[in-house]
């Protein structure tokens, strides 16, 4: 009857294959058409496989907004369960636990303690959270493989990088012996074909690829149940908007849709009205420009030409403690293979990562630095988001980025799962136009700022004031 129902084929992606013809389209995803669904005709699938656990339905509401308040838990929206302060609360299967316990985590995070009986309810939802909060790998990855019961469980993610991804699927996906693939740019299409006509229940997948195949017609996605946007304010912000809504008119209208971010821009907001039904929104933490306050951030003010002796010496500092694993971002590719360069030439343990090197390259640089063989790692924004080796310990812009929010990411690759850890920035007079921004986010985070940023921050404003004046 699977068969009947869909025309052929099991219920997993890319064992049907359907497309429009073959030609010739300037922009990605022009081949693609809006589908018109006709629900009466479609399969029906369950999504509601939450269970609440006695402890928590015997808790006080009381009780309830005071770990809401205490954790910064702001919750918008009808219905929203209660939620699970204690792993045993959420009521996951043995091998879910096996996995928890592996991690040494003595609670859930607020965003996965609220997020999981949401998320397992069937609601759509947005989830706001710093980075590192947990939001992805414990909501997103886990909800697929606790819900053992669904057969036809389809699932899509929508990243901007595959790196948490594919460890995140790998590993819970062989404990509940669900396959999955990870479908990304960068790396050969060919094996990323045949696991999809062999047949994945869970395909994780960057906007570009993922169009790519859907025009071939290498995929489909009339089976997808289960949607989830990650990291939706950066895929805005590389531009990805519009193969982000070619890709969801691919998908059922009643499908299950959760969608991530760490801001929550108007942007990010249209995203959610069109693409979500009646959601409940979770917020940790202020709804602003915030950092992970478990980050101590050091704001040195310098000129480029100082950067080289003052990152020598900082890292002289860094490599006498005994946690030492520090990543070191810089703007450019170019600038990237320049230090990395330099450095090893110095006899320090760099490695470097950027955009323009191989997948198979980068794959391999980050298992160096994940495993400890190169304590340093050298690279651009690629790294900024979706990196999560959870023992970093310092982060270093050597070059300020081009936006705050791109800060904000950069300094979350440490003070993962509630450790904390060190962000140094060089800020120069060519980053003065960001000063406000980023003394906003260390007030925020109630640090101290450098005197020097604020003389920059009031000269910028003076600066402004004799532009309008001028005009």
């Amino acid at each position: 009857w699977i068969r009947y129902i869909y025309g052929g084929g099991a219920p997993r992606f890319g064992s049907g294959r359907s497309g429009p013809p073959p030609g010739k389209f300037g922009n990605p995803g022009e081949r693609l058409r809006k589908r018109h669904w006709n629900l009466d005709e479609l399969p029906k699938f369950e999504k509601n496989f939450y269970k609440e656990h006695p402890d928590v339905t015997r808790r006080p509401m009381q009780e309830v907004e005071q770990y809401r308040r205490a954790k910064e838990v702001t919750v918008k929206g009808r219905d929203c369960p209660k939620p699970v302060m204690k792993f045993h609360e959420a009521t996951f299967p043995n091998y879910v636990m096996e996995i928890i316990n592996k991690q040494a985590w003595s609670e859930p995070t607020p965003i996965q303690a609220q997020g999981w009986p949401l998320a397992l309810s069937g609601k759509d939802m947005v989830g706001i959270a710093q980075t590192g909060s947990g939001k992805t790998l414990a909501v997103s990855y886990l909800n697929p493989f606790i819900s053992e019961t669904l057969f036809f469980l389809l699932l899509y993610i929508l990243t901007t990088s595959r790196f948490l991804s594919q460890l995140a699927a790998m590993e819970y996906g062989r404990a509940s012996h669900l396959k999955s693939t990870c479908i990304y740019g960068g790396a050969p299409k060919g094996p990323q074909i045949r696991d999809l006509e062999r047949g994945v229940e869970i395909c994780i997948a960057t906007p570009g690829r993922l169009i790519d195949f859907l025009e071939a017609g290498k995929t489909n996605l009339r089976r997808c149940t289960y949607l989830v946007l990650d990291e939706a304010d950066r895929m805005l912000d590389m531009g990805f908007e519009p193969q982000i809504r070619k890709i969801v008119d691919q998908i059922r209208p009643d499908r299950q849709t959760l969608m991530w971010s760490a801001t929550w821009p108007k942007e990010v907001r249209q995203l959610a009205e069109d693409f979500l039904k009646e959601y409940v929104q979770i917020n940790i933490g202020a709804l602003q420009l915030s950092a992970n306050h478990n980050i101590l951030q050091i704001v040195d003010v310098c000129n480029d030409g100082e950067k080289d002796d003052k990152l020598i010496r900082l890292l002289e500092e860094i490599m006498s403690e005994k946690e030492n694993k520090t990543i070191i971002f810089v703007e450019t590719k170019r600038r990237c293979d320049e230090l990395t360069r330099r450095m090893r030439r110095d006899g320090w343990p760099a490695m470097g990562i950027h955009g323009d090197k191989s997948q198979q390259e980068r794959d391999w640089v980050l298992n160096e630095f994940k495993f400890g063989k190169a304590c340093i790692l050298i690279a651009t924004d690629v790294a900024s988001r979706g990196l999560d080796v959870e023992d970093v310990k310092f982060v270093i812009n050597y070059d300020y980025p081009n936006s705050s929010e791109d800060y904000i990411h950069r300094i979350g690759r440490t003070a993962r799962s509630q450790k904390t850890g060190t962000a140094y920035t060089f800020f120069t007079p060519n980053n003065m136009k960001q000063a406000n921004d980023l003394i906003s986010v260390l007030r925020e985070a109630n640090q101290a700022i450098n005197p020097k940023l604020l003389q920059m921050a009031e000269d910028r404003g003076g600066e402004n004031i004799v532009k309008l004046w001028q005009q």
